[in-house]
C-alpha cells in the first residue's frame, strides 16, 4: 500500500472533538430542528470523512472503509426485506386478527394486565415491532383497561412491557436483527443469549403484573367495547385457530437450526396459502400486499393501523438508515476513532462482568444522547466489539447487552423518538408510565446482576454458559 493509504491515528481530543460533532448533530437536528434522521445520518458520514481527511485518508480509502462497514450486514439484508414481507403475509392469512380475537375473548378483570401483557407479547413477535403493538393492541387495551378502573400509567406500562418484549425477542424484529449483525454474531445465538435474562425477568414481571391485577378484581368489563372489536375482527376474517399455523412453522424450522431467511420465507408461503384458501383473498392482491403492504379496512380505527401496515417497502426506513449508520462506524473504526475513545476505558476493564456492565449503561447514554436505539445499538457493536473477544466472551452477550441497554431504555427517556410516540400514542406522559415499565428497567439492571454473579457469560470458545462458575472466576 502506498504511504499515503497509511494515516496516523486520530488524537483523542481530535476522535473526540469528531464523536462530539456527530452526537450535536444528531440530537440538536432531532430535537430542535425536527430534520429527518436520514440527512442528519449523511451529515454525521460528511463530518467523519472530512475529519478523516484531515489525518491524511484519501477519499478512495474512506469509501472503502464505508463500504467494509456496510459488507459485513450484507447477510441481514435478506432478514430486513422478508421482515416487512413476512408482517403483511401475516396480515392477510388472518393469524394477527386471530391473536387479537382470541386474546380478547379470555380478558377479565383479575386478569386484564397479564393477558393484555401476554396479548401485547404474542403480537409484538408476531409483527416484530413495539411501535405497532403499542399503536394498535395498546390504544385498545388502554380503552378497556381505563373502562375497568387501572390506572392509566398502569396499563401504558404494562403494554410496553409486553410490546418491548415481544420487539427484543422477535427474529423478525430489526433491532434484534441488528444487535445480532452489529455485534457480528448469528440471529439464533443472539436469541439463545438473551433467554439467560430476558426470560426470567419476563415471568417476574407477569407475577407482579398479575398481583397489582389482583386488586381490581370486582371491576367491569366493558362488553361494548369488546363486542365492537370481536365483530370488527369477524367481518374482516374467518376467524380460525388454523391462522396460527404460520408461527407454528416458524417456530419449528428455528426449532431446528434454519436459517432465518428459510424460517420467514416458510412462514410465508404457508401465510399466502391460507389468505387465499382460508381468507378468501385474491393471489394477486395478497402478492401485491408482500411489497407495498396489506389494504384491508376493518371499519374499525384501531385495527386498521395495524392491518394496514408491513410490506418490503416498510422496511426500507430502517434498512437505508441501518447502511447509512453502517458506513458512519466503518469509517470511525477503520481510522481509529472509536479505538482512541474506548481505549481508555477499556484499559481499565478487568473483569468480564464490567465490560458487559459498561456495555448496557454505554446503550442507555448513546439513547440519551443520540435519541435513537438503532444508533446506539450498531456504534456500541463497533466500540465493544473486540474488548468482548480479548476477554473471552461470546459475541452474543455482546447483542445482548446492547439490546438490554439500547432496546429497552429507549422508551423510558422522554426525548427519544421512542418514547415520544409511546406518551403520545397512549395519552401518559414518561415519566408516568415509566415506573410501571417493569420489564424495560429490570432486564437491564438483571442483565448487570448476572455478569456480576457469572450467570450467562458464555465463552467465546463456545463453551457452556458460565452458570456454575463463581462470580471470581467468571469476572477475573
Amino acid at each position: 500500500m502506498q504511504e499515503h493509504d497509511q494515516p496516523r491515528e486520530p488524537g483523542f481530543r481530535h476522535a473526540l472533538l469528531t464523536f462530539a460533532t456527530i452526537v450535536t448533530i444528531i440530537g440538536f437536528g432531532l430535537f430542535y430542528l425536527s430534520t429527518s434522521l436520514h440527512s442528519l445520518m449523511l451529515g454525521c458520514i460528511l463530518v467523519a470523512s472530512f475529519s478523516a481527511m484531515g489525518l491524511g485518508v484519501r477519499y478512495k480509502s474512506i469509501r472503502d472503509a464505508m463500504n467494509e462497514g456496510i459488507s459485513g450486514a450484507l447477510g441481514a439484508i435478506y432478514i430486513f426485506i422478508m421482515i416487512g414481507v413476512l408482517i403483511a403475509a401475516l396480515i392477510e392469512s388472518g393469524t394477527l386478527g386471530a391473536l387479537i380475537y382470541f386474546g380478547i375473548q379470555f380478558i377479565e378483570p383479575h386478569i386484564f394486565l397479564p393477558a393484555g401483557l401476554l396479548l401485547c407479547s404474542l403480537m409484538s413477535i408476531a409483527t416484530g415491532t413495539s411501535w405497532g403493538t403499542v399503536g394498535t393492541a395498546g390504544v385498545v387495551l388502554m380503552g378497556i383497561g381505563t373502562a375497568m378502573g387501572f390506572p392509566e400509567p398502569l396499563i401504558a406500562g404494562m403494554v410496553i412491557s409486553g410490546a418491548c418484549f415481544g420487539d427484543k425477542m422477535s427474529p423478525v424484529s430489526d433491532t434484534t436483527n441488528l444487535a445480532a449483525m452489529s455485534s457480528h454474531t448469528t440471529l439464533y445465538q443472539h436469541m439463545r443469549s438473551m433467554c439467560y435474562t430476558t426470560v426470567p425477568v419476563y415471568c417476574l414481571v407477569l407475577v407482579l403484573f398479575t398481583f397489582l391485577g389482583m386488586g381490581y378484581s370486582s371491576a367491569a368489563l366493558p362488553e361494548t367495547e369488546l363486542a365492537t372489536l370481536s365483530n370488527a375482527l369477524n367481518s374482516t376474517f374467518t376467524i380460525s385457530w388454523l391462522a396460527v399455523l404460520p408461527l407454528l412453522v416458524m417456530m419449528l424450522f428455528i426449532a431446528f437450526r434454519a436459517p432465518a431467511e428459510v424460517a420467514m420465507v416458510a412462514a410465508t408461503s404457508v401465510c399466502v396459502v391460507l389468505a387465499v384458501t382460508l381468507q378468501d383473498r385474491s393471489f394477486s392482491a395478497v402478492l401485491n400486499s408482500l411489497f407495498s403492504g396489506s389494504e384491508i379496512r376493518s371499519g374499525v380505527e384501531t385495527l386498521d393501523n395495524l392491518l394496514g401496515r408491513g410490506g418490503l417497502m416498510s422496511m426500507m426506513w430502517t434498512l437505508s438508515l441501518a447502511l447509512m449508520a453502517l458506513a458512519l462506524g466503518g469509517i470511525l473504526s477503520r481510522f481509529g476513532f472509536l479505538k482512541v475513545l474506548i481505549s481508555g476505558v477499556l484499559r481499565r476493564i478487568k473483569r468480564r462482568a464490567t465490560l458487559v456492565a459498561t456495555t448496557i449503561i454505554s446503550g442507555f447514554i448513546g439513547n440519551s444522547t443520540m435519541g435513537e436505539a438503532y444508533m446506539s445499538i450498531i456504534l456500541g457493536g463497533q466500540l465493544f466489539g473486540d474488548a468482548y473477544d480479548n476477554h473471552g466472551i461470546d459475541r452474543a452477550v455482546l447483542s445482548r447487552s446492547l439490546e438490554e441497554g439500547a432496546t429497552l431504555t429507549f422508551a423510558l427517556i422522554p426525548w427519544t423518538t421512542g418514547g415520544a410516540f409511546f406518551a403520545s400514542t397512549l395519552g401518559v406522559s414518561v415519566l408516568e408510565y415509566a415506573p410501571w415499565a417493569l420489564l424495560n428497567w429490570i432486564n437491564p439492571l438483571i442483565g448487570i446482576l448476572f455478569a456480576f454473579l457469572g450467570i450467562g457469560l458464555i465463552s467465546s470458545t463456545n463453551e457452556s454458559p458460565a452458570r456454575s462458575e463463581s462470580a471470581g472466576e467468571a469476572t477475573a
